[in-house]
């Protein structure tokens, strides 16, 4: 008898895939961050500082009125010494005085004297008073600076655990297949239909 049924079984397909436990280090890692200073030049100048005063010699041509009033009381002290002297030289003379001596004319003959002293002055007599300062000069350099500043980060170690992965790649099936001729109802009415014959 013609086999009329093909029956194919397909099995299930089942991929295993196997990761191992892995510990990984990680270096550390340096940063380095430099900066710079910069540096220069500083010069720094004094020129020389003259100083000159003068109030002496103006006030010996052209005195103030303080110094006029300070020399005009000098002045009255000093005559007024210079009177007392006098009359006390006078009182004297007077007190041993003779009779008959002509004081009195004698006394206004030296009151009429006029000095002839004189003496020629320069003016201003007195002179500035000049001082100074010496000039200086300051130079300052410096160069430039670099700062490095590093940053170290330690390491580290990492683990990852080991797995098994199951992944099905293909189920499973059953194929059922007719593989016998077709069947025609009428049977006359397939093609390769032969009648039978039936006598006998």
């Amino acid at each position: 008898m013609e086999r009329l049924i093909e029956i194919t079984t397909i099995p299930i397909e089942v991929q295993m895939t196997v990761n191992h436990a892995r510990l990984d280090y990680k270096r550390s890692t340096v940063d380095l961050e430099v900066s710079r200073d910069k540096g220069g030049i500083k010069i720094q100048s004094r020129p020389i500082r003259l100083q000159l005063d003068t109030f002496e010699a103006r006030n010996s041509v052209c005195p103030t009125a303080m110094r006029s009033i300070e020399q005009a009381a000098q002045k009255g002290n000093q005559k007024v010494y210079d009177t007392m002297a006098t009359y006390a030289r006078r009182g004297d003379l007077l007190l041993e005085a003779k009779i008959g001596e002509q004081l009195i004319s004698k006394f206004a003959m030296e009151g009429q004297q006029v000095n002839t002293d004189f003496a020629m002055q320069f003016l201003p007599s007195v002179g500035p008073d000049i001082s100074w300062e010496d000039a200086e000069l300051n130079i300052r350099y410096e160069m430039d600076k670099l700062n490095f500043d590093w940053r170290m980060n330690e390491g580290s170690f990492e683990f990852t655990p080991g797995d098994i992965e199951f992944s099905v790649t293909q189920k499973p099936d059953v194929i059922i297949k007719y593989v016998g001729s077709p069947v025609y109802v009428p049977p006359s009415s397939d093609p390769n239909y032969e009648p039978v014959d039936v006598k006998a």
